[in-house]
């Protein structure tokens, strides 16, 4: 009997390559997720250090012109930080998608898996057969080799 052969084997390998093309691009969305999180984290540590200079240096006494600084520098770092958490927010769903797409092309291949394996099986079971069949027809011709004679 001939030796099995899937037909969709080059079909399985491109899913294949597509399944390792999205995990890489999943995993390099969520470096992107944790280098910005990790930035929101410093600019926020950049404000607080702010914030606790210039509630410092009020008690100390301090220029007007100096604490119209601070103030300035801690709201542009308070907005920075929500303009961040806005671009975190579309990486995080630009994330969620690709993790979708991983997803759906994992189940693709699984199905083209489960029928190479089913025809496998059946191919297995034709050859099981093919050689009890042939083993059957031997000491069939065995037997009345002996028997003729």
């Amino acid at each position: 009997m001939k030796k099995f052969s899937f037909p969709l084997d080059t079909v399985l390998n491109y899913k294949d390559q597509i399944l390792d093309n999205l995990k890489s691009e999943h995993a390099l969305i969520l470096a992107q997720v944790t280098q910005q999180e990790q930035k929101i984290l410093s600019l926020s540590e950049q404000r607080g250090a702010a914030c606790t200079r210039f509630r410092e240096e009020t008690h100390c006494g301090m220029a007007v012109s100096a604490m119209r600084e601070y103030e300035s520098y801690i709201t542009y770092m308070q907005q920075r930080i929500l303009f961040e958490e806005g671009t975190l927010k579309k990486l995080k769903k630009k994330e969620e998608h690709k993790r979708n797409e991983v997803v759906e092309a994992k189940k693709e291949k699984s199905s083209i898996e489960k029928l190479k394996e089913k025809k496998l099986d059946q191919y297995n079971k034709e050859v099981l057969r093919s050689e009890e069949l042939f083993i059957e027809e031997f000491v069939s011709n065995t037997m009345s080799v002996r028997n003729s004679r």
